[in-house]
């Protein structure tokens, strides 16, 4: 099943964006499919759907892909400086520790939002929906006797 965006607008008749397009829509909050709506509703949730074309962003599961890429791409900017600093001068580690992890603490925290967003528009512009793996398995009920606390009890 290709995800594409609601087929009354006019923003949804030319199907996906290129995936230049969708990824920069999506750095700046902005549906992948159109460029009108916004991807979130808070910090860090997906809309359901974009209030202009209705698209269903809801569906498009970015799960642990954008803190990885945020991870690395801060980590990239911020440990050749550590290293600088630590060449250049031998601080305390304490120091490194008051310094760099605050630090990485707010960069992370700021490049989530539109690094997520990218994320979106990347898959967006793939065609992923969310049901390429089938629906999730049901929770099975807890075995008789398993909340004890010892194995084969």
């Amino acid at each position: 099943m290709r995800w594409e965006a609601h087929p009354v607008t006019p923003a949804a008749a030319f199907g996906s964006p290129p995936l230049g397009t969708a990824v920069l829509r999506g750095l700046r909050n902005r549906c992948p499919a159109c460029g009108e709506g916004q991807v979130f509703q808070g910090y860090l949730r997906v809309v359901p759907r974009c209030a202009s074309c209705a698209a269903p962003l809801g569906a498009l599961r970015a799960d642990d892909a954008p803190p990885y890429f945020t991870i690395f791409i801060v980590g990239k900017l911020l440990l050749p400086l550590a290293l600088l600093v630590e060449k250049a001068w031998m601080p305390p580690m304490w120091l490194h520790m008051a310094l760099w992890l605050p630090l990485f603490a707010i960069l992370c925290t700021l490049a989530l939002r539109p690094i997520k967003g990218a994320v979106v528009g990347w898959m967006a512009s793939l065609g992923l929906t969310g049901e390429e793996h089938g629906p999730a398995l049901p929770v099975a009920a807890p075995l008789p006797g398993a909340d004890r606390g010892r194995p084969g009890a």
